[in-house]
């Protein structure tokens, strides 16, 4: 099974960035919870075996985009898991009811996210099933978002701002994978095989989304658009197309590319990484003007 623990939390085991020898698409791609490296704080407090608290994981998400860099996009992925932090989210969205003490009056204790259990500290995996055996501390939140939040979108952010000042404009692909059944709590329809996310074309221009899925359907694929994922806080966060900053949420079905049971790689893989470097390109390759439209 591929789930490292460590109690090792330096910065090189929080994030890791693989950049091309020249950046040559205007293009930042970002995977933040493919992660698998768990600390031993969250093994030692959850009520779940570690198998179990994988189910929240986008399994080998960043190994299906790790081709980008040879195409000239870099790719930042985060190393911890979701179930320890989740960077999608705002820096405190979180459950009062997993804290032994109060939480301070700036935190957003009412978001739908919270109340499904999936802020920034979650308090369930897949299916709802419970992740810890005991409250927290909000000191305990409080080191995790220090640790892990702030970096990786510090990092983010400085290749979306390199990346625009390099080319005048950026697109972020934010990289994520789905159930193929019942992707929502209640949800118990199929998924298709992509959802492209743009916050219902707020986040980024409709000539990438509309290119993103021209391409995907000529494949064969069945691609949604916004449904049932419009785009999370990354995506709202970044995605500022006045502002040349684009931001794409892509969702691969898993069960084209893993065993959801096992949570092993199906061969496809292979396959689908290079066709999602393919998509990189084709993307990176937008009119800079459409990208850069004030």
């Amino acid at each position: 099974m591929d789930c490292r623990a460590t109690s090792d939390n330096s910065i090189d085991r929080v994030l890791e960035i693989l950049a091309p020898d020249g950046q040559t698409l205007p293009v930042v791609l970002a995977s933040p919870h493919s992660g698998r490296r768990y600390p031993e704080d969250l093994l030692a407090s959850s009520r779940l075996d570690p198998h179990t608290l994988r189910k929240s994981e986008d399994g080998f998400v960043d190994e299906i985009f790790e081709l980008a860099p040879a195409h000239g996009a870099p790719l930042l992925k985060a190393l911890f898991p979701r179930a320890y932090l989740d960077v999608n989210r705002e820096a405190f969205e979180l459950d009062p009811e997993m804290f032994e003490d109060p939480l301070p009056a700036y935190v957003n204790t009412r978001s739908p996210r919270v109340a499904a259990g999936l802020g920034t500290i979650a308090r369930v995996v897949a299916h709802g099933q419970e992740i810890y055996s005991r409250q927290l501390s909000f000191a305990e939140a409080q080191s995790r978002i220090d640790r892990f939040y702030h970096p990786y979108h510090a990092a983010l952010k400085r290749l979306i701002d390199d990346t625009k000042r390099r080319f005048g404009a950026c697109l972020v692909i934010d990289c994520h994978s789905m159930p193929s059944v019942g992707g929502l709590p209640g949800d118990r329809r199929v998924a298709p095989d992509f959802v492209l996310g743009d916050c219902h074309g707020s986040a980024c221009t409709a000539a990438v989304t509309d290119a993103a899925e021209r391409w995907l359907a000529d494949r064969g694929y069945r691609v949604s658009r916004n449904a049932p994922y419009a785009g999370g806080f990354t995506t709202r966060h970044y995605g500022r197309p006045r502002a040349g900053v684009h931001a794409l949420q892509i969702e691969i079905n898993r069960s084209l590319y893993m065993d959801e049971a096992t949570m092993t790689r199906k061969p496809f893989l292979d396959d689908l990484a290079q066709q999602m470097a393919w998509l990189v390109d084709r993307l990176g390759r937008v009119d800079l003007a459409a990208l850069a439209a004030v």
